[in-house]
């Protein structure tokens, strides 16, 4: 259920021993009506961290030589890293031993 007033959604909660839906943004409440089911759940969180199983780069590849492993294939992005008027600064990450360096146009 949505806020009438806002649109965000209706939480629930326990107002004087009875469930209301409350909008946390406005403070709009609403009694439920009779016969509507509403729950209370609470999130408990475990404190365990996600494992990455296999990290996979979704950048464009190109040919660029590494220095440090001599790969000939690397990913490549560009930033803005100096006012407007000057050209964007090209870095590559190299697909095999992961070194990264700039390219200053």
């Amino acid at each position: 259920m949505f806020c009438p007033k806002c649109g965000t959604i209706l939480r629930v909660k326990e107002k004087a021993k009875k469930k209301v839906l409350f909008c946390g943004n406005c403070n709009y409440t609403k009694s439920p009506e009779e016969g509507e089911k509403m729950e209370l759940k609470e999130k408990v969180s475990t404190g365990k961290q996600v494992e990455v199983i296999e990290k996979t780069e979704l950048l464009p590849k190109i040919r660029a030589q590494c220095k440090k492993c001599d790969n000939d294939v690397a990913y490549y992005w560009s930033y803005q890293t100096r006012s407007a008027d000057e050209p964007e600064t090209r870095f590559f990450k190299c697909t095999k031993c992961g070194h990264t360096w700039r390219e200053y146009s």
